[in-house]
């Protein structure tokens, strides 16, 4: 299985890219999957659902399950957070894991990273970024990307993790 990650400040773009990576990836045969860390509250469950209310009775992890999907959730009710590592070791076998967040991960990385953030560039401070993708021009010594290209972009991960 190969990792690849995106790192990126909020509202730089991470996520409406790997939107469109993954259906080229499908395309090209390879089976997908993806970690995205949240850093705030969110919740897939919905209230008035039996799920729900079992979870917020106490129960510890709730299975759903269909013919068409399976769901895990598991509350940490004040446990730590598991590491990144123990996190993978949860996916399922595939040909690529994307993985949106975990900006420390020590995972190859692709920084998106636009001006209108306001924010610092990452890669100076993070050994594992080895390119930039951004809508601007970027000093650099990393291959800068255009974040608009797509397909560029997905040549790029494929030829990194010898995928091509």
């Amino acid at each position: 299985m190969r990792t690849f990650g995106f790192a990126g400040w909020s509202g730089s773009g991470k996520t409406t890219l790997i939107e469109q990576l993954i259906p080229r990836f499908v395309q090209r045969g390879l089976r997908m999957s993806l970690i995205k860390h949240a850093h705030h509250t969110f919740d897939v469950d919905h209230p008035g659902k039996d799920s729900y209310r079992r979870r917020h009775t106490g129960a510890s992890e709730i299975l759903v399950t269909s013919s068409r999907r399976w769901v895990l959730m598991h509350e940490l009710r004040g446990a730590q957070e598991p590491s990144f590592d123990e996190q993978v070791k949860r996916i399922s076998p595939c040909d690529l894991l994307l993985v949106e967040g975990f900006k420390f991960a020590p995972i190859p990385k692709l920084e998106v990273w636009r001006a209108q953030t306001g924010e610092a560039l990452l890669h100076p401070n993070d050994p594992h970024i080895v390119a930039v993708a951004s809508d601007a021009k970027v000093e650099t010594k990393l291959p800068l990307l255009n974040l608009n290209d797509v397909d560029g972009i997905a040549e790029f991960i494929l030829k990194k993790l010898e995928l091509k």
